[in-house]
């Protein structure tokens, strides 16, 4: 096998020119390829992180068919007190759960004492809050950023709002909403900040305290619309996922129905399906890379095929089993796959590196001067080059069979 390996060696050295310019033209697919799903994988990170650290969570629980009616916000699907204790027991028994943060949302009518308007409430307790999507804070464009974001009797309301209505921060506004019930209170708040929408400016939802929707609502007891969790990485969500799911969807109620549901984030957010999108590009700039390799090594092969066919008729001819000819041209094709991909992979290498040091920055709807920072996972590597080695044997395998079977005779006598 040494032997044969040094002979595909040497006939690759003595087609110097179109090995060089094969081993050029995969290394030029295995670039591009490394290249998008780094930089790719860096956006799609990117902008997760900021829906899920911005709103959302990681994970969401909320009793069963909230989410199917979550546009009108119902009040009477909160989960009570015994309810959220037992999905606090469950989170705290899970390791990877960094925090969870409980929520009351509902609608209100938002006044300015001469005008109103609709307004969606995130109702939130400010530790919890903050460090379960610690870049809500980030989101206040107007308005002191303290320690403690939001305060009993503040308010924090949408950039549209603001400027729709012209309120500043100090202006005193009042909420009027319905509880579950059906009667209706109102509250004073002082506009403590604006905030800027994560999904663009027709964003209408505001921030007040938790204690404050309770007293808006005449809420005694404990009612949670929605327990968002973080966990302290996001590889560990479809274990969380699964263990949250198998514990709090079996319990049922006294009817017999499911009592909890549980949804990770891309249930929860449309920019899911960018991240999906993401994925079948990158799914079918790998399908390129495969065509290229194909191409480019059974062109070679089967041009250095009907170059030596004297060659090979006269080691045909002088005992050379058919196997060993067709070995000799596969181990020319993994030569050339190995060569390839090797020079592109560490291309891409550098690239990276050198991207990373050049600090790029780019846009995501409102947010701004996001930092652009390729990385490529080992294992994303490793398939890459296995698929590009895989490939070129197989393009070389029909050439080489080719040339194991070519009549010794009929082969020294071609011209």
């Amino acid at each position: 096998m040494i032997n044969i390996i040094k002979i595909a060696a040497r006939n690759l050295r003595r087609y110097l020119r179109r090995t060089i310019l094969t081993s050029a033209l995969i290394a030029l697919g295995v670039l591009a390829v490394l290249l998008f799903i780094s930089i790719t994988g860096s956006f799609k990170s990117m902008m997760i992180g900021q829906i899920t650290d911005s709103m959302i969570g990681h994970l969401q629980i909320h009793r069963k068919g909230y989410l199917a009616s979550i546009d009108n916000l119902p009040l009477n699907r909160n989960l009570n007190q015994p309810q959220v204790a037992k999905v606090k027991e469950a989170l705290n028994e899970i390791d990877a759960v960094e925090s969870y943060s409980m929520r009351i949302k509902l609608g209100a009518m938002f006044s300015n004492f001469t005008e109103t308007t609709n307004i969606r409430l995130n109702t939130v307790l400010p530790d919890q809050e903050v460090k379960t999507v610690p870049l809500l804070p980030e989101r206040i464009i107007e308005g002191k950023k303290r320690e403690v974001f939001i305060q009993r009797g503040e308010i924090l309301i949408p950039e549209l709002i603001a400027k729709g209505m012209k309120v500043k921060v100090g202006d005193n506004v009042v909420l009027v909403a319905n509880n579950k019930d059906g009667s209706v209170n109102g509250k004073t708040f002082v506009v403590s900040g604006v905030l800027e929408g994560i999904s663009g400016p027709g964003g209408r939802d505001g921030v007040i305290h938790l204690e404050d929707a309770k007293e808006l609502l005449r809420i005694n007891d404990v009612e949670i619309s929605e327990i968002a969790v973080r966990l302290k990485s996001m590889d560990h969500l479809p274990r969380v996922f699964s263990t949250l799911k198998d514990e709090l969807e079996s319990l049922k109620n006294k009817e017999g129905s499911p009592v909890f549901e549980v949804h990770t984030w891309q249930n929860l957010s449309p920019f899911y399906n960018i991240a999906r999108m993401i994925d079948l590009m990158t799914f079918f700039i790998k399908i390129m890379l495969v065509a290229i390799v194909l191409v480019s090594i059974m062109n070679v092969m089967i041009m250095a095929v009907y170059e030596r066919i004297n060659e090979i008729g006269t080691i045909a001819a002088i005992g050379t089993l058919p196997g060993k000819i067709m070995a000799l041209f596969v181990t020319e094709g993994f030569l050339l796959g190995v060569l390839g991909t090797a020079v592109g992979t560490l291309i891409s290498l550098i690239s990276i590196a050198a991207i990373n040091a050049m600090g790029l920055t780019f846009n995501f709807g409102r947010q701004s001067n996001l930092v652009l920072a390729p990385t490529i996972a080992a294992g994303d590597v490793i398939i890459i080059v296995l698929v590009v080695i895989g490939i070129a044997v197989a393009a070389s395998l029909q050439p080489a069979f080719k040339a194991a079977r070519m009549d010794p005779i009929t082969a020294l006598r071609h011209v």
